[in-house]
């Protein structure tokens, strides 16, 4: 059994999440419902809770500032928010868990899913915190993401990323240093995940950042020639995009 806490500054909100996980997830036990991230404080010395599901938006003090004032959580964070597009990038990238207002049940049970198999293989850690306020701080300019591998998580500055390519259900990550990562991820899931930092798909294959891109060579679609030293295929219907992406990098 999950100890939980609902933390929403709109009673409504509090009242319909808690009446949602109560029908799906019998697994799971409200123990409180808070309206600040002062009274979340007070109910998590109280209860102990093993999850909370956090508003992001909130008078006076937003969900994140809870974890300036608790630096070594002992539970989980489900975000729960109805905007905010930068924060929902911020938490993508730190391999937090969210959901959107209206609350959708089966995104809770899948979310609640996610949580247990966490908490079973304590994989919860204070630093997927510590890296979403970095992320937060860094206002989108450039970021950290957690990129799962076989033992955890391995961070991973987007920086350092060449090009990810897709392979069948997985995503090869290719990195500055030389060395890859193989994730099971699609691709897709990194070009939402990275479109926002100069990342670019220029194939059905290929996710490109295009801060690496040292010379584009004409062709049928042509190809780029990536800082590490590969050529990479351009789709045909990606030629005039990447083209004009490439001409305002410039500027």
């Amino acid at each position: 059994m999950l100890k939980t806490l609902i933390v929403d500054d709109e009673e409504k909100s509090r009242i319909t999440l808690d009446h949602l996980i109560s029908t799906y997830c019998a697994d799971v036990k409200v123990t409180a419902h808070c309206d600040s991230v002062s009274s979340t404080l007070k109910a998590i010395e109280e209860h102990n809770p093993d999850l909370i599901f956090l508003d992001i938006e909130m008078p006076f003090q937003n969900g994140f500032t809870l974890f300036e004032k608790i630096k070594e959580p002992t539970f989980g964070v489900v975000f729960v928010t109805a905007y905010d597009h930068y924060a929902i990038k911020a938490i993508k990238y730190s391999a937090l868990d969210y959901i959107l207002k209206p609350v959708d049940p089966d995104e809770l049970i899948a979310a609640v899913e996610k949580m247990k198999q966490k908490q079973a293989s304590a994989s919860f850690r204070s630093s997927d915190l510590e890296l979403l306020l970095a992320n937060l701080q860094a206002k989108g300019k450039s970021a950290k993401i957690a990129v799962p591998t076989f033992d955890g998580l391995q961070m991973v500055h987007t920086d350092e990323i060449v090009r990810c390519t897709a392979m069948e259900s997985c995503t090869e990550i290719s990195l500055t240093n030389g060395s890859r990562l193989v994730v099971s991820r699609i691709l897709k899931e990194y070009e939402e995940l990275l479109s926002d930092l100069n990342f670019f798909r220029i194939h059905n294959s290929y996710l490109i950042n295009l801060n690496h891109v040292v010379k584009y060579v004409k062709g049928d679609g042509g190809y780029v020639l990536m800082s590490d030293g590969n050529h990479v295929e351009v789709s045909r219907r990606k030629k005039g995009e990447l083209l004009n992406r490439l001409s305002r990098l410039r500027l």
